[in-house]
């Protein structure tokens, strides 16, 4: 990794462009094929998610050379928080504060995503999935992704992010993503003492649960201490899991590619359903219940 950063930082302007552009690229995409590769039994429910690739790759190519435009920019002019902390020395450092930072500017998004109704009509595309697999995660509308990009883009330009960290930091989202989106849940007993600081499966399938105060919790992208701090923090059991939206589990529609995409173009679709019996707190003697106080349970509404 030292050596390649050594590259970058000596190599011309045009060089450090495409290679910035290229890796961001592939980056972007290995998940995607992650997301078909491992579920080949399941290939006919992939397949509408699949054809997201297809919709998204020419916004990639945009978004790869705006990433990688405004992170010369940045370097060049040594704009950005980063520049003014003098801590940031070592590359350990650097990789850590700027890891740390982003994954909040991911929980940031996440929350908006939720919380507006247009965004929240983009991102039900996504959420609208029944059968929650790893290849849900390519189920992201175009329009979506190109909001997402910008949320992230708009971190980099601010804190004056470098590349390598950036890559680094994508590299362990992707793996983190589709992880999160196994079908299939760890030991209770592993997953308190890792969800302690990470997004698990388990907490990640309560996201993607159909009903309200549910779907709008456990945002948090590779870690979940946010949720903690946030108060956005829930658990259910697997049993009362139920995956999709409560305002289109009967559209017939939902499975089709081509109406996907002009989902996030209808009307709002207000959700009536809250279920606050089924609400599964810690158990008191858990470490979730030990170091964060129990969560409101009034859902917030969309703006």
């Amino acid at each position: 990794m030292h050596q390649f950063i050594l590259f970058l930082e000596h190599a011309s302007s045009e060089v450090q462009f495409f290679v910035i552009t290229g890796m961001l690229l592939l980056c972007w995409n290995v998940e995607q094929f992650i997301g078909l590769s491992i579920n080949p039994s399941k290939w006919k429910h992939a397949f509408v998610n699949a054809g997201f690739i297809f919709s998204n790759f020419p916004l990639q190519i945009l978004v790869s050379i705006s990433f990688a435009a405004t992170m010369q920019w940045t370097a060049h002019h040594h704009f950005g928080l980063f520049y003014h902390f003098p801590f940031m020395k070592n590359d350990w450092v650097v990789f850590m504060v700027t890891f740390i930072f982003l994954d909040l500017g991911e929980y940031v998004y996440h929350v908006f995503m939720h919380r507006v109704k247009r965004l929240w009509m983009f991102h039900i595309v996504h959420h609208s999935d029944l059968q929650l697999d790893t290849s849900t995660s390519l189920r992201e509308h175009p329009g979506e992704n190109f909001i997402r990009n910008c949320f992230t883009l708009l971190w980099v330009f601010v804190s004056g992010t470098v590349f390598w960290a950036l890559l680094l930091r994508q590299l362990i989202q992707i793996i983190s993503n589709v992880f999160a989106h196994v079908n299939y849940r760890l030991p209770e007993s592993v997953d308190r003492l890792v969800g302690l600081v990470f997004i698990t499966p388990n907490l990640h399938h309560v996201h993607h649960h159909y009903v309200r105060p549910y779907t709008d919790c456990n945002y948090g992208d590779v870690l979940s201490v946010w949720d903690r701090m946030f108060g956005t923090f829930r658990t259910l059991s697997s049993s009362k899991t139920v995956f999709g939206v409560d305002t289109y589990m009967d559209e017939p529609k939902k499975h089709i590619y081509w109406y996907l995409l002009k989902l996030p173009f209808g009307k709002y679709r207000k959700s009536t359903l809250y279920k606050e019996e089924a609400v599964h707190e810690p158990e008191a003697d858990s470490a979730s219940a030990i170091e964060f106080s129990p969560l409101q349970v009034e859902p917030v509404q969309r703006v």
